[in-house]
């Protein structure tokens, strides 16, 4: 099993999957005529909850199977210009190509170095994958292990966890503004840890790393560093994580660094290559959904192959070892991922890279002209912005929201005339907000920084600024 790459007379057909229609038609009836529907340019409205029911066959009085998923695709349809606050990339056109695989059931159990027994599984296409990102995390491939996740939280509870059997009596150390999962391990794990502060753009405190490490010198360390803060789209710097180690006096048999890149692992790459296993790191993972895009969850994990004996197990029903979180594993993922890798290639995803900066920096630009807070750490497409006073906003834009901020993360899918839409939409509901005076926007300096907030106190600094 090796790289796979498409035949040179291969000419990828659009099938439309039985029984429903594409994306853009509305059934009108059981099997009535079907309707060219236009995406709204106007503000459409969150979803509701369908309150749906299970029913028996031939007892149901409301709306057909088809007429039902038909009202749910077109609001989805309808919605897409208004996904704009969470890291998943939506702009993929591939789907209908691959629809012809949901007929079979694909289960890639067990390790996707090894067969399976039955042949309905797609682990070529795994190990094609997972040799592409070896390549990009300059591993060579007879020197790593790895394998098709379910996520990012599966990719860091898989890279902690061979830590963990590495350093038993390791203490796991992690920023704040570091992803939830990687708290959500170390209960799990029992392991003791380490809440490292973060400074004020998200990036990880050293000083106070620094300072736990010496004050448990005796206990090997865990370290999770974040390519890409949940919220603030912040960057920990492994260089001086790992000078930090070395000045605090732990060896490299002390320590193991595991790479939480979810986001970030597919951008910073084409940029300034700080992600390499050249550097004494354990681990890394990517979310697949996210800057490549893929219609269900996804992610991918690799690791020394040294170090994975710790956790495989030989399982004779399936014929295999498994060393991974998940056993039983979609099949269909790394088909996607793998069509999406060979498709766009590393020129498109360098164009993407940095499209996705201009228009972030664009958009920086524009709220910061227009005298509101926001800010943008560098190398990130998270543009983080006071959080808007109506919740309905909040809700139509889809946005995620923490204390008084919010923000945009601009993903591939994302374009100027959507960024331009919310921008106008933002301003006219703060001039409803704030007209009369009486309220004021958020001062949002102890979250981003004195320098980006655009508070009455702040703001003769942030003009000038």
């Amino acid at each position: 099993m090796g790289s796979l790459s498409f035949e040179k007379d291969f000419e990828p057909s659009v099938i439309t999957p039985r029984g429903l229609a594409p994306p853009g038609l509305i059934v009108n009836g059981d099997f009535g005529e079907m309707m060219r529907l236009k995406v709204s340019s106007t503000p459409t409205t969150p979803r509701k909850n369908l309150n749906l029911s299970v029913t028996e066959p031939g007892k149901n009085d409301g709306p057909s199977l088809d007429c039902t998923l038909m009202n749910y695709i077109d609001t989805l349809t309808q919605r897409i210009n208004y996904h704009i606050g969470y890291p998943v990339n939506i702009c993929y056109e591939h789907y209908a190509n691959l629809a012809p695989l949901l007929q079979f059931h694909l289960n890639n159990c067990g390790d996707p170095f090894l067969q399976n027994t039955v042949d309905f599984h797609s682990k070529d296409f795994e190990v094609a994958v997972l040799n592409w990102f070896a390549d990009l995390w300059e591993i060579e491939r007879d020197q790593y292990w790895g394998y098709v996740t379910n996520g990012g939280t599966e990719g860091n509870l898989h890279g902690i966890l061979v830590g963990r059997e590495l350093l038993p009596d390791g203490i796991l150390y992690a920023s704040k503004d570091s992803h939830y999962s990687v708290a959500k391990a170390a209960m799990m794990y029992r392991m003791d840890f380490e809440n490292i502060n973060a400074l004020i753009n998200g990036e990880m405190d050293y000083s106070d790393l620094k300072a736990k490490l010496l004050q448990n010198k005796g206990k090997p360390a865990i370290i999770n560093v974040t390519i890409g803060s949940t919220f603030k789209g912040a960057i920990d710097d492994l260089d001086v994580i790992l000078q930090t180690l070395e000045d605090c006096g732990y060896t490299q048999d002390q320590f193991y660094i595991h790479c939480d890149a979810a986001l970030n692992g597919l951008i910073i790459p084409f940029i300034k290559n700080m992600i390499t296993f050249k550097k004494p790191i354990g681990s890394v993972t990517i979310s697949g959904h996210k800057f490549l895009g893929c219609p269900m969850p996804c992610g991918v994990q690799i690791t020394r192959k040294s170090y994975i004996n710790n956790l495989s197990r030989r399982v004779e029903y399936i014929a295999s070892v498994d060393a991974t979180i998940s056993g039983s594993r979609n099949g269909l993922t790394p088909i996607f991922l793998w069509y999406s890798l060979s498709a766009k290639g590393q020129i498109g995803f360098q164009k993407d890279v940095k499209r996705c900066l201009d228009n972030a920096i664009y958009l920086k630009d524009r709220l910061q002209k227009a005298g509101i807070s926001v800010m943008l750490n560098e190398l990130s497409i998270i543009v983080v912005l006071e959080r808007p006073r109506d919740h309905e906003f909040v809700r139509r834009w889809q946005l995620s929201c923490v204390r008084d901020m919010a923000h945009v993360i601009v993903m591939p899918g994302i374009t100027r005339e959507t960024l331009d839409g919310f921008i106008t939409d933002l301003l006219q509901q703060r001039k409803k907000w704030y007209q009369d005076g009486r309220i004021s926007p958020p001062c949002v300096a102890s979250d981003i920084g004195a320098q980006n907030c655009a508070c009455s106190y702040h703001k003769i600094d942030y003009i000038i600024a």
